[in-house]
């Protein structure tokens, strides 16, 4: 078996040997569709819960142009045999113990599940399933790529962010790291989703004729992604409130963030705080004063759009998150963090504009 390489330290023109666990959902495909165009990357095995291997072609015709690749059963096996990292993106519950196994054994993964995001008590008290291994859980880094860059370089395994949690957490954390948010106050999200964001489920309320001209909130009050923006948040902000809808919509995450603002706090020293913190990330952009994002402006993009707007009459401050839930708020991310561990241009393979109209 060929030495795995090791992370960080990729040569001009070495190709890192990629696989990818769950690649017929969709946080999946779109992993190999974005994988597909990497320079530096050769995709090397695609694992589905499918009992004999199809060409991916066949079975998803927009991947047409892919390389040769058919769709197999999982073995960590092949895995370990053909691939020097792997990205798992399997449903909660089972996605940390494959990670958990493949990082066992020498590979570089990037899990995309809430597996690895949460101490074990409360992984499951929200997710209700068993914790994944304790030694991978105390491994994983959390990538968040923006404020953990430094914690991904060293890093073999990663819990990639939610697609909540990352429009969140980009919105909100310039403001508590900056000291902006008013003590004891209450921050609120109050964030939307595309029917995407649930995965190829086939639960009723999903359906075309149920979701179309609809509009409707979830998990109210019991969201497992609550306790992961709180981790991240720290206690500087304190609890929060945080609700999700779904939008009759395929693509996007929209938080509407509500922070109440600490004393002394205005509007050029909000927007000095945000823009001072993602200068030069290439994945982020606050936009101008007067401007908001909308979903249209960042589906399928790697990009998080930012609007700041400051309520005096409430002292509260508003802030607008758009993002693609399958790109920043899952594969795209992914592949940032990718880039990150192996040393490429941060940007490789990732810097396709938005679809519009």
């Amino acid at each position: 078996m060929a030495d795995k390489m090791v992370s960080g330290a990729s040569s001009p023109g070495a190709r890192v040997r990629v696989g990818v666990v769950g690649a017929s959902g969709y946080s999946g495909l779109e992993l190999l569709r974005i994988l597909a165009a990497h320079p530096q990357v050769e995709l090397t095995l695609a694992a589905a819960s499918h009992s004999e291997a199809r060409p991916l072609p066949e079975v998803y015709p927009h991947l047409t142009g892919l390389p040769a690749l058919a769709l197999e059963v999982y073995s960590a096996d092949a895995c370990a045999e053909r691939c020097d990292a792997v990205f798992v993106a399997l449903p909660s519950g089972s996605s940390g113990a494959v990670a958990a196994e493949l990082w066992a054994r020498g590979l570089t993964v990037i899990d995309l599940s809430g597996d690895l995001r949460l101490p074990a008590a409360l992984y499951e008290r929200w997710y209700g399933k068993p914790a994944a291994p304790a030694e991978a859980q105390a491994a994983a880094v959390y990538g968040l790529t923006e404020w953990n860059r430094e914690q991904v370089r060293a890093a073999r395994l990663i819990a990639n962010p939610g697609c909540y949690p990352t429009a969140s957490l980009l919105a909100l954390l310039p403001a508590v790291r900056a000291g902006l948010v008013r003590p004891g106050g209450t921050v609120v999200i109050d964030a939307k989703s595309g029917v995407s964001g649930a995965g190829r489920s086939t639960a009723a309320h999903l359906m075309f004729a149920e979701m179309a001209e609809n509009f409707l909130p979830y998990k109210v009050g019991k969201h497992q992604h609550v306790p992961e923006i709180e981790q991240m948040l720290g206690e500087d902000a304190g609890p929060i409130v945080f609700t999700t809808q779904l939008l009759p919509t395929v693509r996007g995450i929209y938080a509407s963030c509500y922070v109440p603002l600490a004393d002394g706090v205005d509007e050029a020293r909000v927007r000095d705080a945000y823009l001072a913190r993602y200068e030069g990330e290439p994945f982020v952009r606050v936009l101008p004063p007067g401007e908001v994002p909308a979903l249209k402006h960042v589906r399928g993009a790697n990009m998080c759009q930012l609007g700041l707007v400051v309520d005096e009459r409430t002292r509260t401050l508003m802030v607008f998150s758009a993002i693609d839930n399958l790109v920043k708020g899952a594969a795209g991310q992914a592949v940032q963090n990718f880039n990150v561990i192996f040393g490429f241009p941060e940007e490789t393979a990732l810097t396709a504009a938005a679809l519009a109209p």
